[in-house]
């Protein structure tokens, strides 16, 4: 989903720190230093990081720089392998049944357990490299001058990802603005008794 979609879930944060100009002028070396890296020839199960916006493939903000007049915007790249349950039992099978063959060549009629296990991990290594890294793209608007970032998803995993990521990159923590600190924003801090005694209306 994009970010400039007719529709959308969004997520709005504000950075709890003051962030210095020297951090804003580091943002697009900060994005290139954590960018995606691509796992298709690999068997690693997961990767994550920032790419372009524009183009979800330009790791390298080679068609279009992340400053976009008075705010940044970039993307977060998650790519995922997944073998289904159904194939890993199969072929797991497939290799106990092998190595219980081997075994009674030699006079054993078992596996042991530390035997199966690492077999388990050998047939999930072999299936998760064969499969393709399923894609998932996250958009991020960051407008410096209000101290706001908005992601376009609602996911909590995908909000958890985002935010440690984002953290590791400019050391800056995020707060997530719900619907209480919205209205304590816009009616000011000595309204906070007041929406804390609000009781919940049904409006139907």
């Amino acid at each position: 989903m994009s970010i400039l979609s007719a529709s959308l879930g969004l997520t709005r944060y504000r950075i709890i720190e003051e962030v210095p100009d020297s951090i804003l002028q580091e943002v697009p070396e900060k994005l290139s230093q954590n960018s995606f890296i691509d796992i298709d020839d690999t068997a690693e199960e997961r990767s994550f990081g920032w790419t372009n916006i524009d183009d979800f493939l330009d790791v390298n903000w080679v068609q279009s720089p992340p400053e976009k007049a008075e705010f940044f915007a970039f993307s977060m790249r998650l790519e995922t392998r997944r073998v289904q349950p159904a194939v890993l039992k199969k072929h797991y099978q497939i290799a106990l049944n092998a190595e219980l063959a081997r075994n009674k060549e030699q006079g054993k009629n078992f596996v042991s357990r530390d035997r199966k296990r690492e077999l388990k991990e050998q047939v999930t290594l072999r299936l998760r490299a064969r499969s393709l890294p399923v894609p998932a793209v996250f958009d991020v608007v960051w407008t410096p001058s209000v101290n706001r970032v908005y992601l376009d998803t609602t996911n909590a995993k995908a909000r958890a990802l985002f935010e440690d990521l984002f953290t590791a990159t400019f050391d800056l923590h995020l707060e997530q603005m719900g619907p209480f600190f919205m209205a304590m924003e816009e009616l000011g801090e000595d309204s906070v008794e007041k929406l804390e005694n609000l009781d919940p209306t049904i409006f139907v």
